[in-house]
């Protein structure tokens, strides 16, 4: 069994613009390739929740050229998007990874160990709720990724917003729903959740936000806010004629 050479997962472009894009962007190593092939075989449909390879090099470059180092995922599956995340973060960064089923746990530990990655990320089993409700209050996360149950979004998102620093991204998967959060009819208890989750992102006060749609729709949502500079540093020039304009240090 083996696995697919392209694994975008756009579900709103066309066949013949995905195949370009996906010809013309970074495709998966080794390591990458086989924790596909072994989610296939040992997780069978379900192994269609993993994150298409396009989001994967998004992620590891986003999180690297952010100079994130420590970031927590919400929904880890068999770790192939921790697997980016590890390795944007780089030797020194630390990912707090989160799963509920104690099998695909043991396959992301697995499959991290082979790929060098193991060190940087702390697995947690179990409730991710519960795992973000017993973290201590205040910054800790530069980067997040959500991907979890569904209905679950909203608690995740505010529990992750609390310990995001002022200009970390949280990125939240399969916000579009194969495109049903825009039909008012679609009633579903997922769609639903989502749709309001969207709205409530899209007017919340505390963030930025842009819904792209990749794969089933992903959204990119950045935390304002003043950021400390360092010590030493000074936010504007000396000289008061070459300062910026007002609000220049937000984020």
């Amino acid at each position: 069994m083996t696995a697919p050479t392209a694994r975008r997962r756009s579900q709103f472009i066309s066949a013949v613009v995905e195949k370009y894009a996906a010809a013309h962007s970074t495709p998966p190593d080794a390591r990458q390739l086989e924790l596909q092939r072994i989610t296939l075989e040992q997780t069978g449909r379900d192994a269609g929740m993993q994150i298409g390879n396009d989001q994967a090099v998004l992620m590891e470059m986003l999180v690297r050229a952010m100079g994130a180092t420590r970031a927590v995922e919400i929904g880890t599956f068999t770790g192939y998007s921790a697997l980016a995340v590890a390795r944007g973060l780089g030797p020194s960064g630390r990912l707090l990874s989160c799963e509920i089923s104690p099998e695909w746990a043991s396959i992301a530990r697995a499959a991290w160990q082979e790929a060098g990655v193991a060190d940087r990320i702390e697995l947690r089993v179990g409730p991710a709720l519960e795992t973000l409700r017993s973290l201590p209050p205040g910054e800790q996360f530069d980067f997040a990724f959500i991907d979890a149950d569904k209905t679950g979004y909203h608690q995740y998102y505010e529990e992750v917003l609390a310990r995001l620093r002022p200009g970390g991204l949280i990125l939240l998967d399969n916000t579009l729903q194969d495109g049903y959060v825009a039909n008012d009819l679609a009633d579903g208890k997922v769609v639903r959740a989502i749709r309001s989750l969207n709205d409530a992102i899209a007017a919340d006060p505390r963030v930025k936000v842009v819904l792209l749609p990749i794969g089933d729709g992903v959204s990119f949502v950045q935390k304002l806010g003043e950021r400390p500079s360092a010590p030493g540093c000074a936010i504007f020039p000396s000289d008061p004629a070459l300062a910026p304009i007002s609000g220049w240090s937000r984020w």
